[in-house]
């Protein structure tokens, strides 16, 4: 039974290409910035002349009348990955965090092992963040940071993690928030 709405359809860049296997279930995301394979759980249909891709509402293994909910779970997923996948194929992913407090600062440092990033919080020590390979990290001013990277996971990860070191406090804002993050604060004791 193939069911498809506009909701579960996907349209193709003009610079990407798409491949399917039918019998592995795989399929290749090329673009100009890469190439990425997904695995899938749920049958796809491709249009070549519409450049459409359609999640189909059956899966590759049989299923019965309780695993209809994981199936359209499972569609909604699969069309949030594929949609991933083209962006991460075809841009740069960028996250850029504001150091907001007197004092706190952020250092880029290079070394043999691997990219580090010092930053002074106004704890009474330093911390030192280790930076993966896979994502490129720019400091422009002491207190902006700016986190690129073509792996949405990766470039997600790694912001969350520096912003896990002084997540803004609700008084007066003061720690590492993203850039188009609102903080709502908290009116202070009245004396």
């Amino acid at each position: 039974m193939k069911i498809f709405s506009k909701r579960y359809t996907v349209k193709i860049p003009v610079n990407i290409e798409v491949f399917y296997c039918d019998k592995r279930q795989i399929m290749l995301i090329n673009g100009p910035f890469g190439r990425k394979i997904l695995k899938l759980q749920i049958e796809i249909e491709m249009s070549k002349e519409n450049n459409l891709i359609k999640v189909l509402n059956s899966s590759f293994k049989k299923s019965s009348n309780k695993d209809k909910k994981t199936i359209k779970s499972l569609r909604g997923t699969t069309v949030a990955l594929i949609k991933q996948t083209f962006l991460e194929v075809s841009s740069t992913i960028c996250k850029k965090l504001n150091l907001v407090g007197v004092g706190y600062k952020v250092f880029p440092i290079e070394t043999e092992l691997g990219n580090l990033i010092h930053l002074k919080l106004g704890y009474s020590h330093s911390l030192y963040f280790k930076v993966s390979q896979t994502v490129n990290v720019q400091c422009y001013k002491a207190d902006k940071l700016f986190i690129s990277g073509h792996n949405l996971q990766n470039v997600a990860q790694t912001a969350a993690l520096i912003r896990s070191c002084k997540v803004p406090e609700p008084y007066k804002g003061k720690g590492i928030s993203y850039s188009n993050e609102i903080i709502k604060l908290k009116e202070g004791k009245k004396v």
